[in-house]
């Protein structure tokens, strides 16, 4: 589920030949993505470096450009070794499959409200908690893998249309392969959080595995009705991710649950951000979702709409946050708390009217959502601070 940013330039080359001393440049592409990527400039048949006249790296697929140059960097420093191309491919392909601005919104998350939970309890910490801390993240690192996992299986029809890059949608990856993938996932971390956070957490674990299960998996394929597969996403990346790992924090500290004005505030504030990653994410897809008869926001109100829409709930956010300070200064930081929210504020005012200038492009929508994410991650950033 998709419960992570550059200037756009072109490298010119000119059409004349180039000398490269002492260095051999196979001549052939190892992947199918490698092969995707470079792929135009008749003079550099290994290269194949795309010209002005000849070609241009959309957009939605930069992050793909920068994997694969490093994929490709690190196979020609491998010489001609076989086996250590295909581990460096299948490494790169395990990556995008994760899909990495979703892994860094977990990793955020939990982290901040694990650190919010040793301010608030700092006499309790203990070295010996460090390894569950980390077995912990690495659970839901797993769940995260695995719901991202199992939409990609099966989307591949529609993300060859929306998101070529994937490595599914790419060839890079083999839906056999995926499979495996998902099933070590959901199997690892089952284990990992059953055997050390009790039964409670495992049930709200495995509520979240089940919730990313049937938003994509048909016959359920939640994704198809807006509302269900936003309240899936607010449910899954908002309440139990928060609510989830401050509850296990609290309880390896060998305290009960109760809860804090940040924590309250942080679960609340993330679940509306999650309802407007929700629908804003499908902002760069409504070419393959109509295609495909997905019914979306963005296929049913036009994506100039669902822009704004999202934008006027974060700034929903940004101004509650602002008045929280204000009223509730015994809970709160207000001298980073009030000024840092209202910075934000002006600053996606000031996206969403470079969006508007750029007439809802693909490539402006792309960075649009991107900038939505960054916003996303700010705010895990400062809340151990609030």
């Amino acid at each position: 589920m998709e419960l992570s940013f550059s200037p756009s330039s072109s490298l010119r080359i000119p059409h004349r030949n180039i000398p490269f001393p002492h260095t051999t440049i196979p001549t052939k592409p190892t992947t199918k993505s490698h092969h995707s990527l470079l792929e135009c400039h008749p003079r550099l048949p290994s290269l194949r470096l795309y010209t002005h006249t000849a070609c241009s790296i959309p957009a939605s697929t930069r992050q793909h450009t920068r994997n694969s140059i490093r994929a490709c960097t690190q196979v020609g420093a491998a010489g001609s070794d076989p086996v250590l191309n295909k581990v460096l491919d299948f490494k790169d392909a395990c990556w995008r499959f994760l899909r990495p601005h979703t892994i860094r919104g977990t990793t955020l998350g939990s982290t901040a409200l694990v650190a919010r939970a040793l301010i608030e309890n700092s006499h309790l910490i203990k070295w010996s908690l460090l390894l569950k801390a980390f077995s912990g993240l690495f659970a839901l690192l797993c769940g995260n893998g695995y719901i991202v996992g199992i939409n990609q299986i099966y989307d591949v029809r529609i993300d060859k249309v929306n998101k070529p890059y994937l490595p599914i949608a790419a060839g890079d990856l083999s839906v056999q392969s995926a499979w495996f993938l998902v099933i070590f996932f959901a199997v690892t971390g089952l284990l990992i959080v059953g055997l050390n956070f009790g039964p409670f957490i495992t049930s709200l674990y495995s509520l979240g595995l089940f919730l990313g299960t049937i938003y994509s998996v048909p016959p359920f394929r939640m994704k198809r009705f807006p509302v269900a597969a936003f309240l899936i996403i607010a449910t899954v990346r908002g309440f139990l991710l928060n609510f989830g790992v401050y509850y296990a924090t609290r309880a390896a500290l060998g305290l009960t649950f109760e809860w804090s004005s940040p924590v309250a505030f942080i679960t609340t504030f993330v679940t509306m951000f999650a309802l407007v990653i929700a629908i804003t994410k499908d902002l760069p897809d409504v070419e393959g979702d109509r295609k495909y008869q997905i019914s979306t926001f963005a296929t049913k109100l036009g994506v100039r709409n669902i822009a704004f829409l999202g934008s006027g709930l974060l700034l929903v956010n940004y101004v509650a946050s602002v008045l929280a300070a204000i009223y509730m200064p015994q809970a709160f930081n207000r001298s980073l708390m009030i000024p840092f929210h209202a910075i934000l504020a002006l600053i996606l005012i000031f996206q969403v009217w470079v969006l508007e200038q750029a007439n809802y492009t693909k490539e402006a929508i792309s960075g649009f959502y991107r900038f939505i994410w960054n916003l996303f991650y700010a705010e895990y950033i400062i809340f151990p601070f609030i």
